[in-house]
């Protein structure tokens, strides 16, 4: 009896527990330490800098190396309206802090109330973008200027397009409860892609109306 108990120990000893042993292939390396949903937001936004880069070259060409006046001559740029857009932006970064600020705590009100407040101001600015381009007087095809500015402008403006797609997507899912304090990274992600959009319009507000 006794040989066959320390022949049982034994086994379990060369086996492992069975707490401790292990079914399937070993887990897959990560040689980073940044999240995968994280840096695959990071790569893309690294990307999306280069986008606006390339057109803001054909900008500072025009500007600097061919020395043609800004705005085009017979056009004007509505920079108070945009101004005031500019701030709408900004605004709504708050806002989306704040709501990323209430998951964390477990306040659901403030999370829901912050992405639909946010929601609502991304909205806003892209309905006074588009209403600028209705009134503006002159079109892309007018002037290499007005080319470059609808073109940047235009940019910005579909990226503001799929954030807020993005933006409705976890306000929806803010109101039927999807997240949690632990389960944040549904609201952190695209608050992230939402925050360079804002910091990226702060460059092309101030490079296009106000310099």
């Amino acid at each position: 009896m006794e040989a066959a108990s320390v022949a049982h120990a034994a086994d379990h000893d060369t086996h492992g527990g069975a707490g401790d042993h292990h079914h399937g292939p070993p887990a897959a390396h990560r040689s980073s330490r940044v999240e995968p949903q994280l840096l695959g937001m990071l790569l893309f936004i690294i990307s999306e800098v280069m986008v606006f880069g390339a057109f803001f070259t054909a900008y500072f060409f025009i500007r600097v190396a061919q020395g043609d006046p800004w705005p085009a001559p017979g056009t004007h740029l509505p920079v108070d309206v945009a101004g005031v857009n500019t701030a709408i932006l900004v605004s709504s970064s708050f806002t989306l802090h704040w709501a990323e600020t209430a998951l964390k705590k477990g306040n659901r009100f403030g999370l829901k109330a912050g992405m639909l407040t946010t929601f609502l101001l991304g909205c806003a600015f892209l309905f006074i973008q588009v209403n600028e381009y209705a009134n503006i007087g002159f079109a892309p095809q007018d002037q290499a200027q007005a080319t470059i500015f609808y073109s940047l402008t235009g940019l910005h403006g579909a990226h503001v397009f799929i954030g807020l797609v993005l933006l409705l997507i976890v306000t929806t899912r803010a109101f039927r409860g999807h997240y949690s304090p632990e389960e944040h990274r549904g609201v952190e992600i695209p608050g992230i892609y939402w925050h360079f959009v804002d910091i990226m319009w702060i460059v092309v507000y101030t490079t296009v109306y106000v310099i």
